[in-house]
């Protein structure tokens, strides 16, 4: 990463190594249930409490918001990808597929991403925002919200996981 940091330096690498760090996480979830005798559909279907999404849900939107923060930044169309994962190596599938979309874009396609008109909608509302206050105040935080919470849901039904787990592996 330069010294000026890039929008691109701040958004596809920075998905990329959480959403790697997702699937390490989701491999461990496997490794616990084939352990335990735990169905891994069941591991999906968790929660932290019955408001929220279930782990599979959360895994989706994480995916959602780094696919479409790299789309809206680039100033390409979102992809659609239908929500139908049911077990772990579902989720662990989503991301690949997510990782490799993420990673198709080019350090020239978020040239000037930064003042690019975002237009998205916000509770149905529609908002636009330029890219650097989409990507900072939106994107990224929803994208960490969700990867927090699917990381909570598998240490909360007993997979061995620590902070190393989430963080995953240090940038060089």
């Amino acid at each position: 990463m330069s010294a000026d940091p890039s929008m691109y330096d701040v958004s596809i690498p920075v998905f990329v190594r959480q959403l790697k760090a997702l699937s390490a996480c989701l491999e461990k979830a496997e490794a616990y249930c084939a352990a335990k005798k735990i169905d891994p559909a069941v591991m999906a279907d968790q929660r932290l409490i019955a408001d929220m999404f279930p782990l599979s849900r959360q895994i989706q939107i994480a995916c959602d918001f780094a696919k479409g923060a790299a789309a809206r930044l680039a100033g390409t169309d979102v992809p659609s990808w239908e929500d139908n994962e049911k077990s772990l190596a579902d989720l662990r599938t989503r991301i690949a597929r997510t990782i490799e979309f993420v990673n198709s874009t080019s350090r020239d396609r978020l040239a000037g991403a930064a003042t690019r008109d975002i237009s998205i909608k916000i509770a149905g509302n529609p908002v636009t925002l330029k890219g650097a206050p989409y990507l900072n105040g939106y994107a990224l935080p929803n994208f960490y919200f969700h990867a927090t919470t699917a990381y909570a849901i598998l240490r909360a039904n007993g997979v061995d996981l620590g902070k190393r787990d989430f963080i995953g592996a240090m940038p060089a």
